[in-house]
């Protein structure tokens, strides 16, 4: 197994990627701290993962508030001693024009998957930083290199997250911990449940295709770093 012993906090765990994710690094033998802010969402995947033989540790979390990510944090290491890889798929979307979007709206999703992402890698690096050993991968979108009209918050909170990790990653770079940015077009997920006009589910990307890719970036040898990846469906955009 390609991961055997190593320890992984998954957020957004509870459904679409990053559950995918999360059941992925389990079956490659990572003990699995599963986070997402429905606890009943969480416990089915650890019931999941248990039932395969893997390790799980369900931690209801919500990614906005500083205290719950280290309470998180603290509970990975508390359990297991050490966190080698963070995955943080948490993330929300609203889509609207500019003239029209809410300002509630943009306030959610900069939270969520922005700031979510920046305590989450705050509150892992001192633990990656000590082992001199870490991966953090953070899911972005392909709305950074196209532009798609009706997206702009969901676009800036992508590019926020595109040049936060960028910078993260040659901070981290003399520690020993490699930064990623894992961007996919459109994926099967339950993101798309409530958004009128959405492409045909079979022909997007399904969730356990990306989580395969976080595989291929988690399980690179400590000399090799996979920074930025884009994963489309192969139609394209879509």
């Amino acid at each position: 197994m390609r991961l055997a012993g190593r320890v992984a906090v998954a957020t957004g765990a509870g459904r679409g990627i990053g559950r995918a994710i999360a059941g992925a690094l389990a079956c490659e033998g990572a003990s699995v701290v599963l986070a997402a802010r429905s606890a009943a969402e969480i416990e089915t995947v650890a019931r999941e993962i248990r039932q395969r033989g893997g390790r799980a540790l369900e931690v209801p979390t919500d990614v906005r508030q500083e205290a719950a990510v280290e309470a998180l944090v603290r509970r990975a290491l508390g359990e297991w001693q050490r966190v080698d890889l963070l995955i943080n798929a948490a993330g929300v979307a609203a889509f609207a024009p500019v003239t029209d979007s809410k300002l509630d709206d943009w306030d959610q999703i900069l939270a969520v998957n922005l700031r979510g992402a920046v305590l989450c890698c705050r509150a892992v690096l001192p633990a990656m930083i000590a082992q001199h050993r870490g991966t953090i991968i953070n899911i972005g979108s392909v709305v950074t290199s196209r532009s798609l009209t009706g997206s702009a918050a969901y676009t800036a909170s992508k590019y926020g997250l595109l040049g936060f990790s960028r910078v993260l990653a040659e901070e981290m770079r003399a520690h020993g911990v490699r930064v990623g940015v894992l961007s996919a077009g459109a994926t099967d997920t339950p993101l798309w449940d409530a958004m009128p006009g959405a492409p045909a589910r079979a022909r997007m990307l399904r969730a356990d295709q990306v989580a395969e890719a976080a595989l291929l970036m988690a399980a690179l040898d400590p000399n090799a770093t996979l920074e930025e990846m884009t994963l489309l469906p192969a139609g394209g955009i879509l």
